[in-house]
């Protein structure tokens, strides 16, 4: 049956449809907003997976037809791996509903987000993620939602609910909030160093704004919802289970508190091989179900060491940040390059600047974009100590390089005053918990290193949560062990003056705005001291960048010559490019971008394109080349397309009878201009020329 719902946000109407498409899903709906269109599909397996996870995938999938297009690769098809729109935007729904099925939960579960209709003035994220909920809200998988979504800008001081994307571009405030009837679940953006409480207005703005998109979710279910699956979750063997804690209670306990995480980990590993061999032969085949019940007991001997005896696994007050060390300028051929060191994470960063020809161009919906900023975050095995496959960066590798490039971004110098493609890569090292905020401080002080004039420098910290009813503690520089027991990794990057990025992800079913709050001053706190250890490093951006960083030079040409610049068919240019060792950009407006590895060579390409683009001025005396001579006079050239009449009367200050008395093809003579007509006839003087320079050296000599 086909069933419709509709709400209204940020003054304009979102409908959900369901029951018309895609039937066979366990659950579909077609979100509609403005002419921006997206169908969301949910299917879950009838067949449990014999695994020790939630086997949830999420694919988000924007096609070209949707913005009117055909795609400009070669196939003229969406082909390969996904984009990294489409990457971020399908790990920003699988985050907020991933904590809201039961349990044990091992059916193989797909959520699908097909973008079938982009109007370029609303984003389809903000709707897929809206329609992820409400097609599992309907479906038979069981789920315990609705959740909704909502972007949140700031234009001229007003929070906007949903903006344009022109809206977008003004706003100074760009988050994704999504939440539930009661609480925030979910909070990903970024801001243009905006102070914490107004980014706490911001989140909460959102909050109210998205109710509507829950009471309509709740609408459509009560009309079309299918009865939920039933699902037990297997228990644990009770019998089992307290012989278990009875054995893993020592052992388990002495090794979680270990500070150091290899030998901590390795005393775990041991301690359960341990119990599992003390319990006989007879469990080798129950080794599965051992390890998961150790797992919880791990899990609970961490968060009880937080709660019930006030401590860390490191033996850290709850606010402290680890011991921080910082060091620039480590690779000598490199743009600019740090080394960022905080507890057992570690990550190098490495700065590479470029000319506009190395800008990253990406296909999206709205058009071709050009990006002249890069962040390339590379997570390798031996960071974690493992050995694994080295192939294409993931989705783990993609959303945290997108955090950290949302970190960044907003206090690297106008384009106007620093004329360069910047990438970042960020090589983590170690890590042992928030390697994206340690990718903020190295990449932060690699662009100091290498002389980019940025407006602030940006710290960042993760934070953590654990909380069993009332009980709640608030952890700073959270260690790869509390993020994996707790209940919230809260990522927060800014300056001394405000926030440039957020990113928040719960494992319980919300959050209350009291510790948002509290969580953000902690994270404030702690973003001030990691800031001021980066510092004491490197107080400032260096005055000069690298000796090896490009040399760029930018000049304005008539428009008009840039034909005569790129020449035929590109010859001109390339010609130009190979004699100099430069790479050169042409814009149709007359701007020329000249990029060399040294000064000498951008400007011999630099007075190459100026003579090509030469305007010859009345009054000015140029070097040319005869290219013809008549019974009438010589033509010269000034510059390639440009020539000039010598008349036969000009060539001399006597009569001239024939013009190779004085001249031939091939000489190159001095001449100076005496008429730059309308339709662009230039009359050119070789005597004048002579006489006037004359008469400088004369002076010249009669000064000595």
């Amino acid at each position: 049956m086909e069933t419709v719902v509709q709400t209204e946000i940020g003054g304009k109407t979102l409908t959900i449809q369901a029951g018309k498409l895609a039937k066979q899903a366990s659950g579909s709906v077609l979100v509609t907003y403005g002419e921006t269109v997206v169908l969301v599909s949910a299917v879950a397996s009838d067949d449990q997976r014999d695994v020790d996870f939630l086997p949830l995938s999420v694919e988000y999938q924007e096609r070209i037809y949707s913005a009117g297009r055909i795609p400009g690769n070669y196939f003229r098809r969406e082909i390969g791996r996904p984009s990294e729109k489409e990457t971020l935007t399908a790990r920003l729904i699988d985050r907020p509903i991933r904590p809201l099925f039961p349990k044990k939960w091992r059916y193989e579960t797909q959520v699908i987000a097909m973008v079938l209709s982009m109007d370029q003035e609303n984003d389809p994220d903000v709707l897929a993620m809206v329609g992820a909920s409400a097609a599992l809200t309907i479906s038979d998988i069981p789920f315990e939602g609705p959740i909704a979504c909502v972007r949140v800008g700031r234009v001229k001081g007003e929070f906007v609910a949903n903006p344009s994307l022109a809206q977008s571009e003004k706003s100074d405030i760009n988050l994704i909030v999504a939440g539930s009837r009661t609480g925030v679940v979910m909070v990903e953006g970024g801001a243009d160093i905006v102070a914490e409480t107004d980014m706490l207005e911001a989140i909460f703005f959102g909050h109210k704004a998205l109710q509507p998109l829950i009471d309509i979710q709740e609408k459509l279910h009560a009309e079309i919802g299918k009865p939920k699956r039933k699902f037990d979750p297997p228990q644990p063997d009770p019998e089992l289970k307290a012989r278990l804690e009875e054995l893993a209670r020592g052992p388990i306990g002495e090794a979680i508190v270990i500070a150091e995480k290899v030998k901590r980990s390795q005393a775990l590993k041991e301690a359960k091989a341990r119990i599992l061999e003390s319990l006989g032969p007879d469990f080798a085949e129950r080794k599965a179900e051992v390890y998961e019940i150790l797992g919880e007991i791990q899990k609970t001997a961490c968060r009880d060491l937080i709660l019930k005896h006030g401590r860390r696994i490191d033996g850290r007050d709850f606010d402290q940040v680890r011991p921080i060390s910082c060091e620039v300028g480590l690779l000598p051929r490199c743009h600019g390059s740090a080394l960022f060191t905080r507890g057992e994470t570690q990550v190098l960063g490495v700065l590479t600047l470029g000319s506009g020809q190395d800008e990253q161009r990406v296909e999206t919906l709205s058009g071709e974009e050009n990006r002249p900023f890069m962040l390339h975050y590379n997570f390798p095995p031996f960071s974690v100590g493992e050995v694994r496959r080295i192939g294409a960066p993931s989705r783990r590798d993609i959303g945290h390089g997108g955090l950290s490039t949302r970190a960044l971004e907003k206090v690297l110098p106008e384009r106007s005053d620093f004329d360069y493609t910047i990438r970042i890569v960020s090589e983590v090292l170690e890590s042992n918990g928030s390697s994206s905020m340690g990718t903020v401080c190295a990449g932060t002080l690699a662009l100091m290193d290498g002389g980019v004039q940025i407006k602030a420098p940006v710290s960042g910290i993760a934070m953590g949560l654990v909380q069993e009813g009332d009980q709640v503690v608030i952890l700073s520089d959270i260690l790869g062990d509390e993020d994996h027991t707790g209940d919230m990794d809260f990522k927060v990057a800014g300056t001394s003056k405000g926030v440039t990025a957020l990113q928040m992800d719960i494992k319980i079913h919300e959050l209350s705005r009291d510790i948002l709050e509290k969580a953000l001053e902690q994270a404030r706190r702690g973003r001030l001291h990691i800031l001021d250890k980066m510092l004491a490093c490197l107080a400032n951006p260096r005055t000069d960048i690298s000796p090896y960083a490009p040399k760029i030079l930018t000049i304005h040409i008539n428009p008009d010559k840039i034909r005569e610049v790129i020449g035929p068919g590109g010859k001109m240019v390339r010609a130009i490019q190979s004699e100099t060792n430069t790479r050169i950009e042409l814009q149709d407006d007359g701007l020329v971008k000249i990029a060399a590895l040294n000064e000498e060579d951008a400007m011999a390409a630099k007075e190459q394109v100026e003579a090509i683009a030469l305007e010859p001025e009345e009054g000015v005396i140029y070097e040319g080349k005869v290219v013809k001579t008549t019974d009438f006079g010589a033509f010269v050239q000034l510059a390639p397309g440009t020539e000039g009449l010598v008349h036969i009367s000009q060539l001399a200050n006597r009569r001239v009878n024939k013009v190779t008395d004085v001249v031939n093809e091939g000489d190159v003579i001095r001449v100076k201009v005496l008429e730059v007509s309308q339709d662009g006839r230039i009359r050119l003087s070789l005597k004048a020329a002579v006489k006037e320079e004359n008469q400088r050296r004369g002076k010249k000599n009669h000064s000595r």
